[in-house]
């Protein structure tokens, strides 16, 4: 205990300079605040981008997941389900599973007052649809309640709407691909449908190709008699889903005949992006972080040339060269904890405030980061992830450790004789 006690007081008096010392301590003092002050920073930095990065994640899986379900049941190569009523009550008796609804899938076209757009026909049954998916939080004209059996209404994407230019109220054609043989030619099956509603999950994919019609009417349109395209299935974790498909499959009957999906394989490819962006991010942040710790390297070396006479004295009175290593490893630990603790107290302080740190500097330079007419998403999500700081904290406290090995080597190496000649 004594021999830590003397190592520790030596360390911290390194570390800081008094007003009595020479230029040199206090040369070496600047550095070390500055060393201090680089990683504070890009600890900080880390922490508010990574949480930043998860925000984005997480605000990209909410609006995916309030369209698409979790899981989705289909017939082999994606054909049509018969006995969807009887895989639903089935698949319902799964203990993860809250809510089952089936749909009809399609291609289409709609047209109004000589415009035309390419649409996917998604029929539902809204008192179904509403317990698998979040549509009617994003409705921003009408309710879901409104797809009744055999009215023929329709509920548009915002964008799918403005292309169109067409508000509630408005009569739309929806052409099918089927088409009608008759002795003249094969023409396409045309329905007149009623604008009901619009809707706005902003995610573009779904807001400018996605229209929804009553389960029925889309069954009549498409030929389908009471067959389906599938069932959606909503669960109680939907991190979970990936396990509880293959378990699915397995009660359903994994015969070849159904095809299970989840919201992880169908679509990966948003998250999989999100997910190697955070990871580059964090390595090239990381950098920072690592140029700041190795300034200790400079820091402890400066420090080992100039108190070389105390080593050389320490060492006559029985110092130890392990003693001595460790009194520069507790100096530049020092540095490095000090650092650390700045920094994930304002990382952390700033990543829980963000929605209110960012209106303030736009507010300040009269500036919008997430322009409205450019992004869909106009503010910066934050989703702080305490074990994100802790892997945050320990690489770079590795990190600082790390500097301190050469230049506390290099101390212990010290030859007392030498050091002592010309003093």
């Amino acid at each position: 205990m004594a021999t830590m006690r003397y190592e520790l007081w030596i360390g911290l008096r390194y570390t800081r300079a008094k007003k009595r010392e020479s230029g040199g301590n206090r040369f070496i003092s600047f550095i070390s605040l500055t060393s201090m002050l680089g990683i504070a920073l890009g600890v900080a930095a880390l922490i508010v981008v990574l949480s930043v990065m998860n925000g984005f994640q997480k605000e990209l899986r909410t609006r995916i997941l309030g369209v698409a379900a979790h899981i989705q049941v289909t017939g082999p190569a994606g054909g049509e389900l018969a006995d969807w009523d009887k895989l639903s009550q089935a698949a319902a008796q799964h203990p993860r599973i809250q809510a089952v609804a089936p749909y009809v899938q399609a291609q289409g076209m709609l047209s109004f007052d000589q415009l035309v757009r390419g649409v996917m026909v998604r029929g539902v049954l809204p008192e179904a649809e509403e317990k698998v998916a979040d549509f009617e939080q994003h409705m921003k004209v009408g309710h879901l309640s409104l797809l009744r059996p055999g009215e023929f209404g329709i509920i548009l994407g915002t964008e799918l709407a403005r292309a169109l230019q067409v508000t509630r109220g408005d009569k739309v054609t929806l052409i099918a691909p089927q088409g009608m043989v008759t002795p003249a030619a094969l023409l396409p099956r045309l329905k007149q449908f009623k604008v009901v509603g619009i809707f706005e999950v902003d995610m573009y994919e779904f807001d400018a190709t996605l229209a929804l019609v009553q389960l029925n009417d889309a069954q009549k349109l498409y030929r389908m008699d009471d067959r389906v395209s599938g069932i959606r299935l909503k669960i109680d974790d939907l991190f979970a889903a990936p396990r509880v498909s293959r378990e699915i499959l397995r009660l359903l009957g994994d015969d070849g005949s159904l095809g299970v999906s989840d919201w992880t394989h169908n679509h990966a490819n948003f998250f999989r992006a999100v997910a190697i962006e955070k990871n580059m991010m964090f390595l090239i942040l990381l950098l920072i972080v690592a140029v700041a710790a190795f300034n200790i390297v400079s820091t402890l070396v400066m420090a080992v040339t100039d108190k070389q006479a105390d080593i050389a004295i320490l060492r006559t009175l029985g110092a130890s060269p392990l003693g001595i290593m460790q009194i520069f490893i507790v100096q530049g630990a020092l540095i490095g904890c000090i650092g650390l603790a700045l920094g994930v107290a304002g990382g952390v302080a700033l990543a829980l405030n963000v929605d209110v740190v960012v209106p303030a500097i736009e507010h300040v330079f009269g500036m919008q980061f997430l322009a409205k007419d450019v992004y869909y998403i106009t503010e910066l999500p934050s989703d702080l992830q305490w074990r994100d700081v802790v892997v945050i904290a320990g690489v770079s406290f590795g990190l600082t450790l790390l500097a301190t090995l050469y230049p506390s080597w290099r101390a212990s190496r010290v030859n007392p004789a030498e050091a002592l000649r010309y003093e």
